[in-house]
């Protein structure tokens, strides 16, 4: 490894760099998604069955499980009392949004290490192709016969390289992509939901308070 490391010349360095900048993102947004989608389901169904039964205790149950983006989105909009549905609706919406880049943590610099690795490789194919043009100029191919090959080793080993490592990033990028698209869709499943309960209920209490009020006069 540490003679290839060495035959793709300058650019192998920067590939490098990123690289391991790949793995230590793709380690993170791993670790992210694993902690995320293992228990997510089962507890927004027992947040939205408790809301059902008793919507005092929900608030409870959510400050249980504030590491999932969709127990800090309902507990956000649940923060505003007394909030009419469209109010309800708009402080979820709103909770939502400023959750995603959370969600989408990291995909620039994805996106960046994709475009730059094979433009670094391509910079090596040319590094190296003007090492062997070099050592062609002088005339004596066979003597220069190392000079000649190395450049061309350059060339395709930092070639490859680039392309190895944009295609290894770009396999984990869609991935990360793919988790967040159904991550967004299950809170829209989810937040509709509980928005549909948060309705009942304050309907419900609405006509309480009527009745009490009529009662009283």
């Amino acid at each position: 490894m540490a003679s290839l490391f060495a035959a793709g010349g300058i650019v192998m360095w920067p590939l490098l760099v990123l690289s391991l900048l790949a793995i230590a993102l793709i380690i993170e947004r791993l670790t992210f998604w694993v902690r995320i989608t293992r228990h997510q389901r089962r507890v927004i169904q027992e947040v939205l069955r408790t809301y059902r039964q008793a919507p005092i205790d929900v608030h409870a149950k959510l400050r249980q499980n504030l590491t999932l983006p969709i127990a800090r989105i309902f507990l956000e909009a649940l923060e505003i009392e007394g909030a009419t549905p469209k109010q309800f609706h708009l402080a979820l919406a709103s909770a939502m949004q400023a959750e995603l880049p959370h969600l989408r943590r990291f995909s620039t610099v994805f996106a960046t290490i994709i475009s730059v690795s094979p433009l670094l490789g391509l910079l090596g194919t040319i590094l190296g192709l003007i090492t062997s043009f070099d050592a062609l100029r002088l005339g004596d191919i066979a003597a220069n016969a190392n000079a000649v090959t190395g450049g061309i080793s350059e060339a395709l080993v930092s070639t490859a390289a680039g392309l190895v490592v944009a295609i290894f990033t770009l396999l984990f990028a869609n991935l990360f992509r793919g988790l967040y698209k159904r991550q967004v869709a299950l809170i829209q499943e989810y937040g509709g939901q509980f928005e549909i309960l948060y309705e009942t209920h304050y309907d419900r209490q609405q006509r309480l308070d009527q009745e009490g009020n009529y009662v009283r006069s």
